[in-house]
Protein backbone atom coordinates (compact mmCIF):
# COMPACT_ATOMS: atom_id res chain seq x y z
CA UNK A 1 0.00 0.00 0.00
CA UNK A 2 1.39 3.54 -0.80
CA UNK A 3 2.10 6.01 1.70
CA UNK A 4 -0.55 8.13 -0.09
CA UNK A 5 -3.22 5.68 0.46
CA UNK A 6 -2.66 4.93 3.82
CA UNK A 7 -3.40 8.52 4.49
CA UNK A 8 -6.17 8.31 2.98
CA UNK A 9 -7.37 5.40 4.85
CA UNK A 10 -6.74 7.24 8.31
CA UNK A 11 -9.09 10.01 7.34
CA UNK A 12 -11.76 7.04 6.26
CA UNK A 13 -11.46 5.27 9.45
CA UNK A 14 -10.87 8.42 11.70
CA UNK A 15 -14.43 10.10 9.95
CA UNK A 16 -16.07 6.82 9.48
CA UNK A 17 -15.11 4.89 12.06
CA UNK A 18 -14.27 6.77 15.26
CA UNK A 19 -16.46 9.31 14.94
CA UNK A 20 -19.40 7.30 14.68
CA UNK A 21 -18.26 4.89 17.56
CA UNK A 22 -18.30 8.25 19.45
CA UNK A 23 -14.85 8.27 20.42
CA UNK A 24 -13.61 11.52 22.05
CA UNK A 25 -12.41 13.96 18.65
CA UNK A 26 -9.33 14.54 20.49
CA UNK A 27 -8.68 10.73 21.37
CA UNK A 28 -9.82 9.50 17.78
CA UNK A 29 -7.29 11.86 16.08
CA UNK A 30 -4.45 10.76 18.18
CA UNK A 31 -5.41 7.25 18.12
CA UNK A 32 -5.40 7.21 13.39
CA UNK A 33 -2.10 9.94 13.79
CA UNK A 34 0.00 7.25 16.36
CA UNK A 35 -0.83 4.33 14.50
CA UNK A 36 -0.99 5.48 10.60
CA UNK A 37 2.92 7.37 12.10
CA UNK A 38 3.86 3.93 13.37
CA UNK A 39 2.94 1.84 10.16
CA UNK A 40 4.81 4.46 7.75
CA UNK A 41 7.47 5.45 9.69
CA UNK A 42 8.72 2.81 12.78
CA UNK A 43 6.76 2.53 16.64
CA UNK A 44 9.63 4.08 17.88
CA UNK A 45 10.12 7.15 15.53
CA UNK A 46 6.17 7.49 16.90
CA UNK A 47 6.67 7.23 20.35
CA UNK A 48 9.33 10.05 19.46
CA UNK A 49 7.00 12.22 17.67
CA UNK A 50 4.45 12.21 20.45
CA UNK A 51 6.78 13.38 22.85
CA UNK A 52 8.58 15.67 20.84
CA UNK A 53 5.65 17.21 18.84
CA UNK A 54 3.39 17.79 22.60
CA UNK A 55 6.24 19.02 24.03
CA UNK A 56 7.04 21.58 21.29
CA UNK A 57 3.57 22.92 21.21
CA UNK A 58 2.73 22.75 24.85
CA UNK A 59 6.03 24.61 26.17
CA UNK A 60 4.98 27.51 24.26
CA UNK A 61 3.66 30.61 26.48
CA UNK A 62 0.95 31.25 23.82
CA UNK A 63 -0.99 28.89 24.70
CA UNK A 64 -1.90 30.25 27.88
CA UNK A 65 -4.33 32.59 25.95
CA UNK A 66 -6.92 30.03 25.80
CA UNK A 67 -8.13 29.15 29.28
CA UNK A 68 -7.85 33.07 30.10
CA UNK A 69 -10.11 34.31 27.67
CA UNK A 70 -12.40 31.41 28.62
CA UNK A 71 -12.19 32.07 31.89
CA UNK A 72 -13.10 35.81 31.57
CA UNK A 73 -16.25 34.75 29.39
CA UNK A 74 -17.34 32.09 32.38
CA UNK A 75 -16.51 34.85 34.87
CA UNK A 76 -19.01 37.20 32.69
CA UNK A 77 -21.51 34.11 32.63
CA UNK A 78 -21.62 33.17 36.16
CA UNK A 79 -21.78 37.01 37.13
CA UNK A 80 -24.97 37.28 35.34
CA UNK A 81 -23.94 40.67 33.96
CA UNK A 82 -24.74 39.61 30.48
CA UNK A 83 -28.24 40.55 31.51
CA UNK A 84 -27.46 44.32 31.39
CA UNK A 85 -26.57 43.94 27.96
CA UNK A 86 -30.08 43.14 26.85
CA UNK A 87 -31.62 45.27 29.16
CA UNK A 88 -29.92 48.22 26.91
CA UNK A 89 -30.41 46.49 23.56
CA UNK A 90 -34.22 46.06 24.49
CA UNK A 91 -34.71 49.62 26.19
CA UNK A 92 -33.22 50.90 22.55
CA UNK A 93 -35.51 49.08 20.29
CA UNK A 94 -37.69 46.46 21.92
CA UNK A 95 -40.96 48.80 20.88
CA UNK A 96 -40.39 48.30 17.30
CA UNK A 97 -41.83 45.66 15.17
CA UNK A 98 -39.63 42.51 16.15
CA UNK A 99 -37.06 44.86 18.32
CA UNK A 100 -37.46 42.32 21.06
CA UNK A 101 -35.44 39.71 18.97
CA UNK A 102 -33.40 42.37 17.32
CA UNK A 103 -32.13 42.92 20.98
CA UNK A 104 -31.76 39.72 21.12
CA UNK A 105 -29.21 39.11 18.44
CA UNK A 106 -27.70 42.76 19.73
CA UNK A 107 -27.08 40.97 22.90
CA UNK A 108 -25.80 38.21 22.16
CA UNK A 109 -22.89 39.65 19.82
CA UNK A 110 -21.76 41.56 23.19
CA UNK A 111 -21.84 38.72 25.00
CA UNK A 112 -20.62 36.74 22.27
CA UNK A 113 -17.96 39.62 22.31
CA UNK A 114 -17.25 38.81 25.84
CA UNK A 115 -17.53 35.01 26.13
CA UNK A 116 -16.03 33.99 22.50
CA UNK A 117 -18.35 30.64 23.56
CA UNK A 118 -21.45 30.03 21.38
CA UNK A 119 -23.07 27.41 23.90
CA UNK A 120 -22.89 29.56 26.60
CA UNK A 121 -24.08 32.80 24.78
CA UNK A 122 -26.82 30.45 23.87
CA UNK A 123 -27.61 29.16 27.35
CA UNK A 124 -27.62 32.69 28.80
CA UNK A 125 -29.56 34.10 26.07
CA UNK A 126 -32.42 31.47 26.10
CA UNK A 127 -32.73 31.87 29.61
CA UNK A 128 -33.03 35.58 29.48
CA UNK A 129 -34.83 36.30 26.36
CA UNK A 130 -36.77 33.19 26.03
CA UNK A 131 -39.31 34.76 28.60
CA UNK A 132 -39.57 38.24 27.42
CA UNK A 133 -40.10 36.97 24.03
CA UNK A 134 -42.98 34.45 25.56
CA UNK A 135 -44.43 37.03 27.18
CA UNK A 136 -44.84 39.71 24.23
CA UNK A 137 -46.27 36.71 22.18
CA UNK A 138 -43.18 36.37 19.72
CA UNK A 139 -43.50 33.29 17.59
CA UNK A 140 -41.76 30.66 18.61
CA UNK A 141 -39.63 29.71 15.12
CA UNK A 142 -38.85 33.69 15.46
CA UNK A 143 -37.58 34.18 18.83
CA UNK A 144 -35.66 30.49 19.21
CA UNK A 145 -33.84 31.23 15.40
CA UNK A 146 -32.86 34.78 16.70
CA UNK A 147 -31.18 33.23 19.81
CA UNK A 148 -29.74 29.92 18.09
CA UNK A 149 -27.92 32.32 15.15
CA UNK A 150 -27.06 34.67 17.34
CA UNK A 151 -25.40 33.07 19.92
CA UNK A 152 -23.24 31.55 16.86
CA UNK A 153 -21.54 34.89 17.13
CA UNK A 154 -19.10 34.15 19.43
CA UNK A 155 -17.01 32.03 17.17
CA UNK A 156 -16.91 34.80 15.13
CA UNK A 157 -16.29 37.77 17.50
CA UNK A 158 -13.10 37.79 19.15
CA UNK A 159 -11.71 37.08 21.48
CA UNK A 160 -12.76 33.56 20.11
CA UNK A 161 -10.75 30.17 21.08
CA UNK A 162 -11.59 28.99 17.75
CA UNK A 163 -9.59 31.85 15.96
CA UNK A 164 -6.51 31.26 18.65
CA UNK A 165 -6.12 27.84 17.58
CA UNK A 166 -6.45 28.85 14.12
CA UNK A 167 -3.87 31.75 14.84
CA UNK A 168 -1.39 29.13 16.45
CA UNK A 169 -2.04 26.35 14.06
CA UNK A 170 -0.80 28.26 11.11
CA UNK A 171 1.52 30.43 13.21
CA UNK A 172 -0.62 33.57 12.14
CA UNK A 173 -1.17 36.86 14.17
CA UNK A 174 -3.84 36.15 16.97
CA UNK A 175 -4.24 39.89 17.35
CA UNK A 176 -4.70 40.47 13.26
CA UNK A 177 -7.58 37.20 13.29
CA UNK A 178 -9.14 39.01 16.20
CA UNK A 179 -9.92 42.12 14.66
CA UNK A 180 -10.46 40.61 11.25
CA UNK A 181 -13.41 38.60 13.04
CA UNK A 182 -14.59 42.14 14.25
CA UNK A 183 -15.48 42.96 10.72
CA UNK A 184 -17.15 39.42 9.73
CA UNK A 185 -18.99 39.41 13.11
CA UNK A 186 -20.53 42.95 12.51
CA UNK A 187 -21.51 41.95 8.93
CA UNK A 188 -23.30 38.38 10.19
CA UNK A 189 -24.74 40.46 13.05
CA UNK A 190 -26.29 43.15 11.09
CA UNK A 191 -27.47 39.94 8.68
CA UNK A 192 -29.13 38.30 11.22
CA UNK A 193 -31.42 41.30 12.59
CA UNK A 194 -32.21 42.49 8.93
CA UNK A 195 -33.37 38.46 8.71
CA UNK A 196 -35.22 39.80 11.71
CA UNK A 197 -37.03 42.40 10.50
CA UNK A 198 -37.28 40.76 6.93
CA UNK A 199 -39.61 38.39 8.56
CA UNK A 200 -41.22 40.26 10.81
CA UNK A 201 -42.34 42.51 7.63
CA UNK A 202 -44.02 38.90 5.87
CA UNK A 203 -45.14 37.92 9.19
CA UNK A 204 -45.94 40.93 11.37
CA UNK A 205 -47.76 38.68 14.46
CA UNK A 206 -44.39 36.92 15.08
CA UNK A 207 -43.01 39.94 16.39
CA UNK A 208 -45.93 41.81 18.02
CA UNK A 209 -44.66 45.57 19.23
CA UNK A 210 -43.05 45.71 22.79
CA UNK A 211 -43.42 48.26 25.38
CA UNK A 212 -41.99 51.67 24.52
CA UNK A 213 -39.27 53.25 26.85
CA UNK A 214 -38.94 56.74 27.83
CA UNK A 215 -35.36 58.35 26.85
CA UNK A 216 -34.36 58.70 30.54
CA UNK A 217 -34.43 54.84 31.41
CA UNK A 218 -32.89 54.44 27.83
CA UNK A 219 -29.84 56.56 28.76
CA UNK A 220 -29.94 55.07 31.43
CA UNK A 221 -30.07 51.32 30.71
CA UNK A 222 -26.37 52.18 28.91
CA UNK A 223 -24.73 51.82 32.75
CA UNK A 224 -25.52 48.45 33.02
CA UNK A 225 -24.02 47.63 29.73
CA UNK A 226 -21.38 50.36 29.99
CA UNK A 227 -18.64 47.65 31.81
CA UNK A 228 -19.18 44.83 29.07
CA UNK A 229 -18.31 47.43 26.72
CA UNK A 230 -15.12 48.70 29.05
CA UNK A 231 -14.02 45.15 29.14
CA UNK A 232 -14.32 44.67 25.30
CA UNK A 233 -12.59 47.94 24.47
CA UNK A 234 -9.59 46.83 27.36
CA UNK A 235 -9.01 44.01 25.18
CA UNK A 236 -9.03 45.31 21.58
CA UNK A 237 -7.54 48.64 22.40
CA UNK A 238 -4.70 46.87 24.29
CA UNK A 239 -4.09 44.73 21.43
CA UNK A 240 -4.16 47.16 18.78
CA UNK A 241 -1.85 49.55 20.89
CA UNK A 242 0.45 46.64 21.46
CA UNK A 243 0.04 47.12 25.38
CA UNK A 244 -0.77 43.82 25.54
CA UNK A 245 0.20 40.27 23.89
CA UNK A 246 -2.98 38.13 23.29
CA UNK A 247 -1.91 35.99 26.45
CA UNK A 248 -1.68 39.43 28.75
CA UNK A 249 -5.26 40.66 27.07
CA UNK A 250 -6.91 37.66 28.34
CA UNK A 251 -5.35 38.04 31.04
CA UNK A 252 -6.51 41.33 32.10
CA UNK A 253 -9.78 40.99 30.52
CA UNK A 254 -10.35 38.11 32.94
CA UNK A 255 -8.90 40.19 35.86
CA UNK A 256 -11.16 43.07 35.15
CA UNK A 257 -14.10 40.66 34.75
CA UNK A 258 -13.81 39.59 38.55
CA UNK A 259 -13.27 43.24 39.12
CA UNK A 260 -16.48 43.80 37.44
CA UNK A 261 -18.41 41.16 39.41
CA UNK A 262 -17.18 42.08 42.31
CA UNK A 263 -18.16 45.83 42.62
CA UNK A 264 -21.41 45.12 41.39
CA UNK A 265 -22.07 42.34 43.98
CA UNK A 266 -23.03 39.97 40.96
CA UNK A 267 -20.62 37.58 41.48
CA UNK A 268 -20.41 34.91 44.40
CA UNK A 269 -18.12 32.62 45.79
CA UNK A 270 -19.91 29.59 44.47
CA UNK A 271 -20.09 31.50 40.77
CA UNK A 272 -16.37 32.04 41.05
CA UNK A 273 -15.90 28.26 41.63
CA UNK A 274 -17.90 27.50 39.13
CA UNK A 275 -15.90 29.84 36.73
CA UNK A 276 -12.80 27.97 37.37
CA UNK A 277 -14.59 24.85 37.16
CA UNK A 278 -16.15 25.31 34.08
CA UNK A 279 -12.62 26.93 32.49
CA UNK A 280 -10.61 23.63 33.54
CA UNK A 281 -13.36 21.46 31.61
CA UNK A 282 -13.51 23.83 28.53
CA UNK A 283 -9.46 24.56 28.36
CA UNK A 284 -8.90 20.51 28.92
CA UNK A 285 -11.46 19.96 26.04
CA UNK A 286 -9.81 22.38 24.08
CA UNK A 287 -5.94 21.15 24.92
CA UNK A 288 -7.34 17.50 23.75
CA UNK A 289 -8.19 18.40 20.17
CA UNK A 290 -4.89 20.32 19.73
CA UNK A 291 -3.15 17.23 20.82
CA UNK A 292 -5.04 14.95 19.16
CA UNK A 293 -5.02 17.16 15.77
CA UNK A 294 -1.19 17.51 16.55
CA UNK A 295 -0.52 14.11 16.38
CA UNK A 296 -2.93 13.84 13.10
CA UNK A 297 -1.16 16.52 11.74
CA UNK A 298 2.22 14.84 11.65
CA UNK A 299 0.98 11.80 10.25
CA UNK A 300 -0.95 13.78 7.76
CA UNK A 301 2.50 15.35 7.07
CA UNK A 302 4.47 12.45 6.65
CA UNK A 303 1.70 10.67 3.54
CA UNK A 304 2.30 13.91 2.00
CA UNK A 305 -1.75 14.45 1.74
CA UNK A 306 -1.83 18.10 2.07
CA UNK A 307 1.00 18.84 -0.14
CA UNK A 308 -0.45 16.52 -2.95
CA UNK A 309 -3.61 17.56 -2.83
CA UNK A 310 -2.35 21.19 -2.87
CA UNK A 311 -0.49 20.57 -5.68
CA UNK A 312 -3.04 18.58 -7.79
CA UNK A 313 -5.61 21.49 -6.75
CA UNK A 314 -3.62 24.05 -7.66
CA UNK A 315 -3.06 22.57 -11.38
CA UNK A 316 -6.42 21.85 -11.89
CA UNK A 317 -7.62 23.57 -15.42
CA UNK A 318 -10.78 25.55 -13.79
CA UNK A 319 -10.89 28.71 -12.24
CA UNK A 320 -9.23 29.26 -8.69
CA UNK A 321 -12.82 31.15 -7.49
CA UNK A 322 -14.46 27.51 -8.64
CA UNK A 323 -11.49 25.60 -6.44
CA UNK A 324 -12.35 27.79 -3.54
CA UNK A 325 -16.03 27.09 -3.67
CA UNK A 326 -15.36 23.81 -3.14
CA UNK A 327 -13.12 24.16 -0.20
CA UNK A 328 -15.87 25.97 1.45
CA UNK A 329 -18.10 23.35 0.23
CA UNK A 330 -16.10 20.84 2.41
CA UNK A 331 -16.54 23.11 5.22
CA UNK A 332 -20.13 23.82 5.12
CA UNK A 333 -21.16 19.84 5.07
CA UNK A 334 -18.08 19.04 7.28
CA UNK A 335 -19.84 22.14 9.85
CA UNK A 336 -23.13 19.89 9.67
CA UNK A 337 -21.54 16.88 10.82
CA UNK A 338 -18.79 17.79 13.10
CA UNK A 339 -17.62 20.16 15.40
CA UNK A 340 -16.40 23.11 14.49
CA UNK A 341 -13.45 23.30 16.63
CA UNK A 342 -12.51 19.37 15.16
CA UNK A 343 -13.19 20.25 11.81
CA UNK A 344 -11.13 23.02 11.86
CA UNK A 345 -8.29 21.14 13.23
CA UNK A 346 -8.36 17.96 11.15
CA UNK A 347 -8.75 20.25 7.71
CA UNK A 348 -6.41 22.89 8.36
CA UNK A 349 -3.57 21.33 7.55
CA UNK A 350 -4.67 19.95 4.24
CA UNK A 351 -6.75 23.39 3.01
CA UNK A 352 -4.39 25.80 4.33
CA UNK A 353 -1.76 25.37 2.09
CA UNK A 354 -3.79 24.65 -1.05
CA UNK A 355 -5.89 28.78 -0.04
CA UNK A 356 -2.21 30.22 -0.08
CA UNK A 357 -0.73 28.65 -2.72
CA UNK A 358 -3.84 29.74 -5.02
CA UNK A 359 -3.02 33.21 -3.63
CA UNK A 360 -5.56 33.98 -1.05
CA UNK A 361 -5.29 35.49 1.64
CA UNK A 362 -4.00 33.55 5.01
CA UNK A 363 -5.49 35.99 7.34
CA UNK A 364 -8.98 36.70 5.23
CA UNK A 365 -9.44 32.48 4.47
CA UNK A 366 -8.88 32.07 8.34
CA UNK A 367 -11.81 34.36 8.98
CA UNK A 368 -14.04 32.83 5.87
CA UNK A 369 -13.65 29.69 7.10
CA UNK A 370 -14.67 30.57 10.38
CA UNK A 371 -17.96 31.85 9.55
CA UNK A 372 -18.33 29.65 7.49
CA UNK A 373 -17.82 26.51 10.28
CA UNK A 374 -20.39 28.45 12.27
CA UNK A 375 -22.98 27.31 10.11
CA UNK A 376 -22.80 23.94 11.69
CA UNK A 377 -23.45 25.46 15.19
CA UNK A 378 -27.10 25.39 14.08
CA UNK A 379 -27.45 22.78 11.36
CA UNK A 380 -28.42 19.10 12.04
CA UNK A 381 -27.09 16.40 13.08
CA UNK A 382 -25.03 18.22 15.50
CA UNK A 383 -25.91 21.73 16.00
CA UNK A 384 -24.70 22.44 19.31
CA UNK A 385 -26.67 25.88 19.98
CA UNK A 386 -29.94 24.81 18.44
CA UNK A 387 -30.14 22.27 20.94
CA UNK A 388 -29.13 24.14 23.99
CA UNK A 389 -32.02 26.33 22.92
CA UNK A 390 -34.44 23.72 22.42
CA UNK A 391 -33.84 22.32 25.63
CA UNK A 392 -34.51 25.74 27.12
CA UNK A 393 -37.41 25.70 25.09
CA UNK A 394 -39.35 22.64 26.39
CA UNK A 395 -42.36 23.68 25.36
CA UNK A 396 -41.36 23.54 21.66
CA UNK A 397 -40.77 20.34 19.50
CA UNK A 398 -37.34 19.96 17.84
CA UNK A 399 -38.84 20.32 14.66
CA UNK A 400 -39.85 23.64 15.03
CA UNK A 401 -36.96 24.74 16.74
CA UNK A 402 -34.94 23.33 13.45
CA UNK A 403 -37.69 25.05 11.56
CA UNK A 404 -36.99 28.64 13.14
CA UNK A 405 -33.29 28.27 12.51
CA UNK A 406 -33.61 27.33 8.71
CA UNK A 407 -35.04 31.17 8.13
CA UNK A 408 -31.70 32.38 9.30
CA UNK A 409 -29.72 30.48 7.08
CA UNK A 410 -29.58 32.36 4.56
CA UNK A 411 -27.87 35.64 5.93
CA UNK A 412 -25.18 33.13 6.21
CA UNK A 413 -24.55 32.67 2.82
CA UNK A 414 -25.49 35.95 2.15
CA UNK A 415 -22.50 36.97 4.17
CA UNK A 416 -19.89 34.57 2.84
CA UNK A 417 -20.77 35.93 -0.91
CA UNK A 418 -20.17 39.61 0.47
CA UNK A 419 -16.51 38.40 2.49
CA UNK A 420 -15.66 37.10 -0.97
CA UNK A 421 -16.56 40.02 -3.07
CA UNK A 422 -15.60 42.69 -1.04
CA UNK A 423 -12.38 40.61 1.36
CA UNK A 424 -11.57 44.57 2.51
CA UNK A 425 -14.31 43.49 5.19
CA UNK A 426 -12.20 40.94 6.96
CA UNK A 427 -8.03 42.78 6.27
CA UNK A 428 -9.35 46.71 6.52
CA UNK A 429 -8.65 46.71 10.32
CA UNK A 430 -5.67 44.24 10.79
CA UNK A 431 -3.94 46.29 8.17
CA UNK A 432 -4.12 49.02 10.68
CA UNK A 433 -2.55 47.33 13.69
CA UNK A 434 0.45 49.01 14.67
CA UNK A 435 2.42 45.61 15.59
Amino acid sequence: MSITAVGILGIIVLILVLFLLGTPVGFAMAIVGFVGFAYVVSPEAALSMIGTALWTTFSKYGLTVIPLFIFMGQIAFHSGINKNLYRAAYSWIGHIRGGIAIATVMACSAFAAICGSNTATAATMATVALPEMKKYNYHPRLSIGAIATGSTLGVVIPPSVVLIIIGLSTEQSIAKLFYGGIGAGVVLTLLLMLTVYILCRIFPQWGPLGSRVCLREKFLSLKGAFEMVLLFLLVILGLYFGIFTPTEAGAAGAFLAIVIGLLQKKLSWKGFLDSIKDTLKASCMVITIVAGAIIFGKFLAVTRIPYEIADTVASLPVPKTMILLMIFMFFIIGGAVMDALALLMISIPIFFPVATSLGYDPLWFSVTITVITTLGAITPPVGATTYVVGAMAKDVPLKEVFKGVMYFIPAYFLCIFLLMLFPQIITFLPALLRH
